[in-house]
């Protein structure tokens, strides 16, 4: 169990063996100055007055919990409630770690903005909070991304933003964040990169955690106030696992709330087309961090496989690595077809339609909920809305749109 009075990420921003700063040397005294102006800034009252304003006017939140009382009727045993991310502004919970970070980069006199994407919803995030604030933006996503993420794209393009189509290697998210990283390099001195999840080097994994956990805060009020008791399980999905970390932090000292992070097991672990470096990866560095990720005995990167572009990840941010590591948080996965499943039984049970990456918490929840007692709870991120997984559903079921 993670203690108080111990910092975590250190000094050296790592959590455990994980995290720390594998980049080129070029990269280390902006990695540097970033860590130290959000030192200086994270508790300043008018810059999280500020953030507050922007999430609370701007995002809509707090978003709501909400009582799944149809679908937990259905499975039988825990009552589920989902965390209602899918309702805020641009579909998802990846609005909040963008507001946080503009404001961040604005403060440091940067004038270009730069961002990965998988699925779409963090390079619409960016794009959203860069024509709010008028600077430009580029955003970098795989070209197999782009192709099952029109929607996305097309509105990141409306936004004023300029997309880089990347084919190199898996043409997914991974090269996506290997260009971003070399744009950043070249343009370190006017350009800010909003990394969209908890990986990178550090500072990076702690401030999108500190930005996103407003979800995991916003849930320990609410199950005060609206179930009388905290939760017996927090579910999310896992790809870079900043949505499962922004529900997971303010509770790692509960112990009465289990913690697991459902990662994308594709078409099964035995086959390789997955993306669950936790729970089929070993230890490596990438993008700038030492974490779980899907490498082959010569360390050489594995190419992923997931329904859900925002989980085609071969690693994973270092904090869910140390969790796992130390016990507070268990890790598994739900495969596409059992996301696909869930996808649509909660569209037609709840009348809410859920990202293919939340889908994948749902998967376990539908397995977990029956084998619990009527009177424990679950909590579910819905981290994004299914919109944009429509054109992926209509192809897998052969309907042309």
């Amino acid at each position: 169990m993670p203690k108080k009075d111990k910092k975590v990420p250190d000094s050296q921003g790592r959590f455990g063996a994980y995290g720390g700063v594998y980049v080129a040397e070029t990269l280390v005294p902006a990695l540097e100055e970033l860590a130290q102006q959000y030192e200086l800034i994270k508790e300043n009252k008018e810059f999280k007055s500020e953030v507050q304003n922007d999430l609370e006017k701007f995002v809509g939140r707090p978003s709501p919990l909400y009582f799944a009382k149809r679908w937990s009727k259905q499975l039988g045993g825990a009552k589920i409630y989902l965390k209602r991310e899918d309702l805020n502004h641009t579909g998802a919970h990846k609005i909040n770690n963008t507001v946080g970070q503009i404001l961040l980069a604005k403060r440091m006199g940067k004038t270009r903005i730069i961002a990965e994407t998988g699925a779409g919803q963090h390079g619409v995030a960016t794009a959203t909070v860069a024509a709010r604030h008028g600077m430009k933006c580029v955003v970098y996503m795989g070209e197999e991304d782009i192709k099952r993420q029109s929607l996305n794209v097309y509105r990141i393009k409306i936004l004023g933003a300029e997309v880089i189509s990347v084919n190199s290697g898996s043409k997914t998210l991974k090269d996506a964040m290997n260009e971003a990283m070399r744009d950043w390099v070249t343009n370190v001195d006017d350009t800010y990169y909003i990394i969209g999840s908890v990986a990178g080097p550090h500072p990076y994994p702690q401030i999108v955690r500190d930005f996103n956990s407003v979800v995991g805060k916003e849930v320990l009020v609410q199950s005060k106030e609206e179930i009388g008791k905290m939760p017996d399980l927090l579910v999310a999905c896992v790809g870079g696992g900043s949505n499962a970390m922004g529900l997971f932090y303010p509770f790692l000292e509960i112990s009465t709330t289990d913690l697991v992070g459902v990662e994308a097991g594709g078409l099964g672990l035995d086959t390789g087309k997955h993306a669950a470096p936790l729970n089929a990866g070993s230890e490596g560095v990438l993008h700038g961090m030492r974490t779980y990720l899907m490498q082959d005995d010569k360390g050489q990167i594995q190419d992923t496989h997931s329904i859900a572009a925002g989980l085609d990840y071969p690693g994973v941010g270092p904090e869910h690595a140390w969790l796992k590591d130390i016990g507070r948080a268990n890790y598994t996965t739900a495969n596409d077809q059992e996301a696909l499943d869930a996808f649509k039984e909660l569209t037609l049970v709840e009348g809410i339609m859920p990202a293919l990456e939340t889908a994948h918490a749902l998967a376990y929840v539908k397995k977990k909920a029956p084998s619990m007692d009527s009177e424990q709870v679950i909590v579910v991120n819905v981290s994004g809305r299914g919109d944009k997984d429509i054109n992926t559903v209509a192809n897998i079921e052969g309907i042309e749109l």
